[in-house]
């Protein structure tokens, strides 16, 4: 009777534990940028206030820094899409011009079936850190452009 109470418990605490990890991923990606959307596929999003050639050269650059290797380059409708490929992940990556000054880039990561958020998010985050010195000044010469 003690095992079949000891084995109920442990299952119990199992279901709590799987009931709890979305919980415990959101909270964990809580401290990430709050400018990065994801989606419920592991899809990261994020618009940068640059043109669509400087994100896909900073896209490249984070893409060689990682070590991911690109495959393809095909020209979609207002944009890119970048194909690459590392140790058994494969990544996606769109980028939409939106205005002249303005892109959204959206970043998929599959291993194997499965989604892989985290590394789409580092991805974004790289990317956002080596635009980081354009938006800057762009953000810092915008208020100086206008008088209100």
């Amino acid at each position: 009777m003690t095992g079949f109470l000891a084995a109920s418990v442990v299952a119990g605490l199992a279901g709590c534990a799987l009931a709890s990890q979305p919980l415990a991923v959101a909270l964990a990606g809580a401290g990430t940028s709050s400018a990065i959307s994801h989606s419920l596929s592991g899809t990261a999003y994020r618009t940068f206030t640059a043109t669509l050639d400087e994100v896909k050269a900073a896209s490249l650059d984070t893409l060689s820094t990682m070590g991911i290797r690109i495959d393809s380059f095909e020209t979609v409708e207002n944009g890119e899409l970048i194909a690459g490929s590392a140790i058994r992940r494969s990544v996606e990556i769109e980028l939409e011009a939106i205005s002249s000054r303005a892109t959204r880039m959206r970043v998929t990561t599959r291993g194997g079936v499965f989604f892989d958020g985290s590394t789409a998010t580092e991805i974004v985050m790289q990317t956002e850190k080596a635009l980081g010195a354009d938006e800057t000044n762009a953000s810092a010469g915008a208020g100086r452009r206008f008088r209100y």
